[in-house]
């Protein structure tokens, strides 16, 4: 909710708590355990981001995000909640959100593909879980198909690109390094099962044109609000490895495509990451780097990325350090880890003299929570415990009769249903198979029956014609 130009999200005994917008390009993390409010936070902010004009991208594993199409209704318990908040029942809009569903394997919503070559041999490497022998080889492929014009579009490409490579390993290794056949028959099976996980519906064409995520839509009152961006991820969750590779590449794309910006009084488009901890699981040492450089970077290009996780204990130091907006829920600490959990948690925050923020954090309520955003100067603020507000749409998952209806009435609807197959490294490579093997070239030519040397053609005599050709020869 906005209050002025700056974002209300909630309240505590010194008064309202808000987020600059201008801040929020410094990323953010909201932490707590399962149902403590994570989600009512990440909404309001979502809400509050695109009553700015800032387009948003959720992802929603459990399916309750997509109630933000919908009004949400007034009830005894928000009215209680918004008292305690010092908001007026009466003056709060529930309301709708322009919204886009989007789903990996197409089912509920927009298919979302990117192509092998835009994915990388760096991400997709992390995808197939390979390992460091095996993400050398799949360098070397995408070098060969680089050098040689071969397009790597879809998951057939790359299988096309495996065979070309693993049958001319001896001549690539001469010239990129060693291709072990063995390598080549791993990553064929690693492939295998990615394909029969969905990963041939996420690769090919048309691919995503990252503008198509930064759109705003007018009101009837001519005021802009940003597009809300909900990624269906129930099933894709169910393959943790690609979830977050399809997040980093997200990133990754975001990163490559933007110019730089500088501070801004409010961020280009804001990111919001479930199940944060999960980017980082089985991370290589140049993922990691990579990870790294991109939250760190990504900020001077008007980007803001809040990871949603249950303890800031998941996320590695190195990237920790840099989430400069925190919205803290309750943590249990019933076990000697939890216990450890809970004082990594009160550490990250600035102290308030007024309570002891380890002991805060295990007795937050249901719809509390610590908060710190940054200040103008871009100083963390002194922890506040408040009530957070409830947000404006639907708190819940709307029917796949509406589901549908919204993506009838979404103006890319039609623009990626399709899927589109041009010529790329399979179709090639089959038709250099077909080919008729070319006549080999001769060393001498019975010329009026002479046998005359084939030479280079600074060094000829003469000319003749052979099998179509004209041959120097002495």
């Amino acid at each position: 909710m906005l209050r002025g130009d700056r974002i209300w999200v909630g309240t505590c005994e010194n008064g309202p708590v808000e987020l600059l917008p201008s801040m929020s390009n410094r990323h953010g993390l909201i932490a707590g355990a399962t149902g403590t409010g994570k989600t009512v936070s990440l909404k309001v902010l979502a809400e509050s981001f695109s009553d700015l004009g800032v387009p948003v991208f959720l992802s929603d594993i459990k399916g309750d995000l997509s109630g933000m199409v919908k009004p949400g209704a007034r009830s005894e318990s928000l009215d209680r909640r918004l008292v305690s908040c010092g908001a007026v029942p009466e003056n709060f809009v529930y309301k709708n959100y322009p919204t886009v569903f989007w789903d990996v394997y197409g089912e509920q919503g927009h298919p979302v593909r990117a192509t092998v070559e835009q994915m990388g041999p760096l991400l997709l490497s992390r995808m197939l879980s390979l390992n460091e022998t095996q993400s050398g080889v799949m360098n070397i492929l995408f070098r060969v198909a680089r050098n040689e014009n071969y397009d790597l579009c879809d998951l057939q490409d790359l299988k096309a690109m495996l065979v070309h490579v693993g049958e001319n390993a001896k001549e690539y290794t001469l010239n990129y390094g060693n291709v072990s056949v063995a390598s080549v028959g791993a990553i064929q099976r690693a492939v295998a099962v990615l394909e029969d996980q969905g990963g041939d519906t996420f690769f090919g064409e048309p691919a995503l044109s990252i503008d198509d995520w930064l759109r705003v839509a007018k009101n009837e009152d001519g005021t802009e609000q940003g597009v809300i961006n909900i990624l269906s991820a129930d099933r894709l969750f169910n393959n943790p490895t690609m979830y977050s590779t399809f997040l980093l590449w997200m990133l990754t794309a975001l990163y490559d495509r933007l110019p730089e910006r500088g501070d801004a009084e409010k961020p280009l488009i804001v990111f919001f990451f479930d199940e944060a901890h999960l980017l980082f699981n089985n991370c290589s040492r140049a993922l990691m780097e990579k990870i790294e450089q991109v939250v760190r970077l990504i900020r001077s290009k008007g980007v803001g990325v809040f990871f949603i996780t249950q303890s800031p204990a998941d996320i590695p130091m190195t990237v920790l350090g840099q989430l400069g907006n925190r919205i803290q829920h309750a943590l249990r600490a019933y076990t000697p880890l939890d216990q450890k959990a809970v004082k990594v948690a009160a550490q990250t925050f600035r102290a308030n003299p007024a309570f002891d923020t380890e002991e805060a954090i295990t007795t937050l309520k249901t719809g509390e929570a610590l908060i710190s955003f940054l200040d103008e100067h871009g100083a963390p603020g002194v922890v506040e415990r408040a009530m957070i507000l409830p947000p404006q749409s639907f708190m819940g998952a709307i029917t796949p009769e509406e589901r549908g209806q919204v993506l009838q009435e979404s103006p890319l609807y039609g623009v990626y249903d399709d899927p589109v197959q041009r010529e790329s490294a399979w179709e090639k490579l089959n038709k250099k198979k077909e080919e008729p093997p070319a006549a080999p070239v001769p060393r001498f030519l019975l010329v009026n029956g002479v046998l005359r040397q084939v030479v280079p053609a600074e060094q000829a005599r003469e000319f003749v014609q052979y099998n179509g050709c004209l041959w120097p020869i002495l």
